[in-house]
């Protein structure tokens, strides 16, 4: 008789402030496709994907929560058994980076160090190309938070840092 094991769960929920790029980023890894239309998440959304990995199957839960205040009563309760929180600011948006420490806490008062954290810069693609190669100190007009800054928060936190574009697609999925 063959032994059935049972499919891994794990459940990712994303956070920070409204228009950051979190529904894109799910479209983005969930469809791999990007909406030019802004249409805010209301509440709580939810999709699942099961994922071949080399040695074993997974089924991620993806959480996609509103970046609104008057939805943040609703978080914690999301938050509390999540194995993944994915904390997301715009590179475009200074105050959604520091924002990013309200979440931060958010997740360790509900799930303490027993939680993966991811800090994610999303929308690179609004950093103009020519400017990729400027010096530490010079960041494009556009850019508020600098790849460094984002990196520098990460450790100082204990936490994985990524950059992406759900847009163009950057580090959204393995290719």
């Amino acid at each position: 008789m063959a032994v059935v094991s049972a499919l891994a769960k794990y459940k990712l929920v994303f956070l920070g402030d409204q228009s950051v790029g979190k529904t894109s980023i799910i479209t983005r890894f969930m469809y791999d496709k990007f909406d030019t239309t802004y249409q805010a998440t209301i509440g709580i959304d939810f999709l699942s994907k099961t994922m071949y990995l080399e040695d074993r199957t997974v089924r991620l839960q993806l959480w996609d929560t509103a970046g609104q205040e008057r939805f943040r009563s609703l978080i914690p309760s999301y938050i509390r058994d999540s194995s993944v929180a994915v904390i997301v600011y715009d590179v475009a948006n200074r105050q959604s980076f520091l924002n990013t420490s309200k979440w931060i806490e958010e997740v360790h008062t509900e799930r303490g160090s027993d939680v993966i954290i991811v800090l994610v810069g999303n929308k690179t693609d609004l950093v103009d190309k020519s400017s990729l190669q400027t010096t530490t100190f010079s960041t494009p007009d556009n850019r508020q938070v600098s790849i460094e800054e984002g990196e520098a928060k990460a450790r100082e936190v204990g936490v994985m840092f990524i950059e992406t574009s759900a847009k163009a697609g950057f580090n959204i999925k393995e290719k």
